[in-house]
């Protein structure tokens, strides 16, 4: 359906909750969006996360995916920085 968009919950951990003071935001997207342009939208609206982009991980409904993977209304996205500490 030309024009339909979905609206998918983004959980926020570690430098993405610190740069955006939020740990969930929703977005409404285009249908067909994938978890990539979630990630794409984060690094052109918060330039200060752009260093992250080459080494986030992505995760749809508590599961890890390839960026690649498409969205449906409702899902819930985490974007996973790298973790340190020990």
């Amino acid at each position: 359906m030309p024009g339909s968009a979905i609206t998918i919950t983004v959980k926020l951990f570690a430098a993405y909750q610190e740069v955006i003071g939020s740990p969930e935001i929703e977005l409404k997207l285009p249908a067909g969006s994938t978890v990539q342009q979630v990630g794409e939208y984060f690094w052109a609206q918060y330039p200060a996360l752009e260093p992250l982009r080459t080494v986030t991980n992505f995760g749809v409904n508590l599961n890890f995916v390839p960026g690649d993977t498409p969205l449906q209304q409702g899902d819930e996205v985490v974007l996973i920085p790298p973790v340190s500490g020990g």
